[in-house]
């Protein structure tokens, strides 16, 4: 049954009230596609996840993943794949460790579309909570810099949360409104990502609340509040840099209209076709009147055309010259001077690090540490000065800074890997030791490689701190994230 004169579609995920306008204004886009559309209401919906590359290195752990998940090719996004929703990979200690990224399949597509490199700047506009930031991350490879900023106080700790999770150390998160940020970074960034609020039309499947608040004045709204904000974005990118405008619902008035409004504006812009674009197939003729030729290479994903939810996306390029590879003159942080936190940074590196881990954090990472109350942060080196901005995470969190000691931060954990570190504690992931860590409980632990701080893997990825002493592993997993049911155990303990 794919829906009722009533607005229900009902199927595999039980009934959705569509909207009666929302309906009616379907049926006259999409014509004679109108049924296949309707018709993925009564579907199962397709659920994804992205492979970190920050942690996961090789074919052979990519295959090994592919096997425990039984995952499968997400074709639009490189280290995307969909999954059995029986396999409940969020539930399992890898997902806590950062190794994978859950995320709805549509939306892997923007950060192909933005083609982000390694050295670049990039900003995430609206980026909570952290799909197309993380992914962006992926892309960077540790290299360049990365401002994911969330206007939501709430939302934006989520973002925070999720950055330290996949282990990234060159994220700026920030809780700001996008006018603020356009006028400390005019014509900074090599390319933006604007994944604007939007009416929501492209997640009614999986949406209640989106479907509830949705009218045609709220559409309306959402294109007004869009327009504003990309042309704040386009302030913010560089001459020849690029932004990636893209929503999660079908209307044309927050998508081609928004673009089309966004042109008329802003002449220096033009939509840019891309071989990302080239492999969707639009299906269904373009909505805008009296719109740009242009327009025809934005690209809209249809959940009757690709196993995914409805998205939009527009890659729109800055007229002018390509990145200048000189150096570029701005007021730096405050970085650190006082020589005691120094001092007790380096005796946790000599006492706790390898040789690989030391070479991470010589001295120049010293002279880029940041002081926030207590807490320690390695910024990213081509990060300006944001003091009076409002910063949730300024790069990668060190630890706290105590009487005479340092502490190590859960995020340094989830960054070290196991050949950075003198004494690390390897359980299986699934064994009954890594539930018992997860859960908080102290653990024995062999009497070999000496007392202090030692990384816990899980399945051979890192996943938090513990301090060992006299054969006995004190935990320091976070309170906030502990659980004896995070995750499923199967069999029995795994060394």
């Amino acid at each position: 049954m794919a829906g009722t004169e009533d607005g229900t579609a009902a199927g595999g995920n039980g009934q959705a009230r569509l909207p009666e306008a929302f309906l009616e204004k379907m049926k006259e886009l999409l014509g004679q596609e109108y049924g296949a559309f309707l018709e993925t209401y009564s579907q199962e919906r397709k659920k994804g996840l992205r492979l970190n590359p920050l942690k996961v290195t090789g074919p052979s752990e990519v295959q090994m993943l592919v096997k425990q998940f039984g995952l499968w090719k997400i074709p639009w996004a490189e280290e995307g794949y969909y999954y059995d929703e029986k396999a409940r990979p969020g539930k399992h200690a890898w997902h806590e460790a950062g190794v994978f990224y859950i995320q709805e399949p549509s939306a892997m597509a923007v950060a192909e579309f933005l083609e982000a490199e390694p050295g670049e700047k990039v900003l995430d506009l609206c980026a909570a909570p952290g799909g197309k930031t993380t992914q962006i991350a992926g892309k960077l490879l540790g290299q360049g810099l990365l401002v994911s900023n969330e206007i939501h106080p709430a939302r934006a700790k989520i973002l925070s949360r999720n950055v330290e999770r996949m282990g990234i150390a060159n994220a700026v998160v920030t809780n700001e409104e996008a006018g603020t940020l356009a006028d400390r970074f005019p014509a900074f960034f090599d390319k933006i990502v604007v994944d604007a609020p939007c009416s929501g039309e492209g997640m009614f499947r999986k949406d209640e609340e989106a479907r509830t608040q949705w009218s045609r004045e709220h559409v309306l709204m959402c294109a007004r509040r869009q327009g504003g904000i990309l042309d704040l974005a386009g302030t913010m990118v560089r001459p020849g840099g690029r932004i990636v405008y893209s929503t999660c619902t079908f209307s044309p008035e927050e998508n081609e209209g928004v673009v089309n409004a966004f042109l008329e504006r802003n002449p220096e812009f033009y939509v840019e076709q891309t071989a990302a674009g080239e492999a969707f197939d639009a299906g269904v003729p373009l909505w805008v009147e009296a719109g740009r030729k242009e327009l025809a290479f934005t690209c809209r994903i249809w959940p009757h055309h690709a196993q995914g939810e409805g998205h939009f996306a527009a890659v729109l390029r800055k007229a002018g010259e390509e990145r200048d590879n000189r150096p570029q003159k701005y007021k730096k942080p405050s970085y650190v001077k006082d020589a005691q936190i120094k001092s007790l940074w380096r005796e946790f590196c000599l006492d706790t690090l390898s040789k690989e881990g030391e070479e991470l954090f010589g001295r120049k990472a010293e002279e880029r540490m940041v002081r926030f109350g207590e807490q320690l942060y390695l910024v990213p080196g081509m990060m300006p000065d944001f003091a009076g901005l409002r910063i949730l995470r300024a790069g990668l969190h060190l630890g706290t800074i105590k009487k005479n000691r340092f502490e190590p931060s859960h995020g340094l954990a989830l960054y070290l890997k196991k050949e950075q570190v003198k004494r690390w504690q390897a359980w299986g992931a699934e064994s009954r030791e890594t539930a018992a860590y997860m859960g908080g409980e102290t653990l024995e632990a062999g009497a070999e490689g000496g007392n202090g701080w030692t990384l816990v893997l899980a399945g051979g990825y890192s996943i938090g701190w513990a301090k060992k002493v006299g054969g006995i592993l004190k935990n320091h997993y976070p309170k906030g994230l502990r659980s004896h049911d995070h995750y499923r155990l199967q069999g029995t303990c795994e060394r």
